[in-house]
């Protein structure tokens, strides 16, 4: 398995951490988790396209996790996909993407009659609303759904990856969650989100105190993460999904090495880790574990 950080942004806007998107491919296959801001840009300096995937599974209907599903749709048809989206996700992502398509079908209805592609496969969408605990077979890969702790949303998941020899897993948005570290205990990496609380500026008249108490209660806080890492007994910890998009990296990374020591990535847009070979590549650079 190898996962790809496409995204490691949040909703505000950055440059160097686009929206919160992130790629495994498993035996030549890849599957997207999430579809933020920017994706099938970094999908194209990843060195793949929209055409290529295999599933995109939206851990929940946060729109910085699903902004760009319409440009992907899109893109994925000009660059010659020949087969349906397949897209899985929470309970209201079927009446998601069905208004999104509605909304977009004149202009969609246009581009088939002028443009005269042989195929218009990849416009047609395979979607699939999940439950807590489902498990999706594809091969000797599973994927198992784990609702995690979004509250106020009620629909949120993590994805478990599986094979005969590793696991991955991907937190999605979540506070402290149990049931997540649960299901990625042993895992091979856990690519989780991360609150740096104290690094959110309170700016009057734009970002409020209890705003942003409100916001960091459904997220795992920078000082909580690396204890999710410890009880997991994770091999790997990828920290992801940052909020704020700009912190101080020393200070992270001393404040989640306390409470775990295990091999520890500070996540950036197309690094990439490989689980068999134990490495990172980042930059052209890689790094062992």
């Amino acid at each position: 398995m190898k996962i790809t950080l496409l995204g490691t942004g949040c909703p505000q806007v950055s440059s160097a951490r686009r929206g919160p998107a992130n790629l495994l491919d498993w035996q030549g296959k890849q599957y997207l988790i999430d579809c933020g801001s920017g994706v099938t840009q970094r999908l194209v300096e990843a060195g793949t396209t929209g055409r290529a995937i295999e599933a995109l599974l939206l851990t929940h209907l946060h729109s910085d996790h699903l902004v760009d599903l319409y440009q992907l749709i899109v893109s994925s048809w000009h660059q010659g996909r020949d087969r349906p989206q397949r897209i899985y996700g929470p309970v209201g992502t079927k009446r998601f993407a069905d208004g999104l398509m509605a909304l977009w079908k004149p202009e969609l209805d246009a581009r088939i009659a002028h443009e005269k592609r042989p195929s218009t496969k990849a416009l047609e969408l395979d979607v699939t609303e999940l439950q807590p605990g489902d498990v999706l077979r594809e091969g000797d890969l599973t994927i198992t759904a784990v609702g995690v702790r979004h509250q106020p949303v009620t629909n949120a998941f993590g994805f478990i990856f599986q094979d005969a020899h590793h696991r991955v897993g991907f937190s999605g948005d979540t506070a402290y969650c149990p049931e997540l570290i649960e299901a990625s205990r042993g895992a091979d990496a856990l690519v989780h989100e991360c609150f740096i609380h104290r690094e959110i500026m309170i700016w009057p008249g734009i970002r409020s105190e209890e705003g942003t108490r409100n916001v960091a209660s459904y997220h795992t806080l920078s000082s909580e993460v690396g204890k999710v890492a410890r009880e997991a007994q994770v091999k790997c910890l990828i920290l992801n999904h940052f909020v704020p998009v700009e912190f101080d990296r020393a200070a992270l990374l001393a404040e989640v090495r306390a409470d775990f020591a295990g091999s520890l990535v500070v996540g950036e847009d197309l690094m990439r880790f490989d689980c068999a070979a134990r490495s990172l590549t980042h930059n052209g650079a890689v790094i062992g574990f």
